[in-house]
């Protein structure tokens, strides 16, 4: 009988894999989009630091990449406090 309720639970899981966003996930990914794309510049830049001593430059770069994350974060923040759909 375990062998049953297993097929039955993983043919639920693989439906629920198996299937297309809703628009209120479509529409949170865009709301997240300008978080993540930050995101990875900002990892980039410390990617791009790690085996060397950073320069002025370098460092003008992660505080602007950091500076941007922050931003993201907090206009997706401002977002979900005013209500808008995110």
């Amino acid at each position: 009988m375990k062998i049953l309720s297993l097929s039955v639970s993983s043919a639920i899981d693989a439906d629920e894999l198996d299937r297309e966003p809703t628009a209120a996930e479509l529409c949170a990914i865009v709301a997240e989009t300008p978080l993540i794309e930050a995101e990875v510049e900002l990892l980039d830049v410390r990617i791009a630091l790690m085996d060397r001593t950073p320069s002025e430059l370098d460092k003008r770069r992660l505080r602007k990449a950091l500076h941007r994350v922050l931003t993201a974060r907090a206009a997706l923040a401002n977002r979900a406090v005013s209500g808008e759909a995110a």
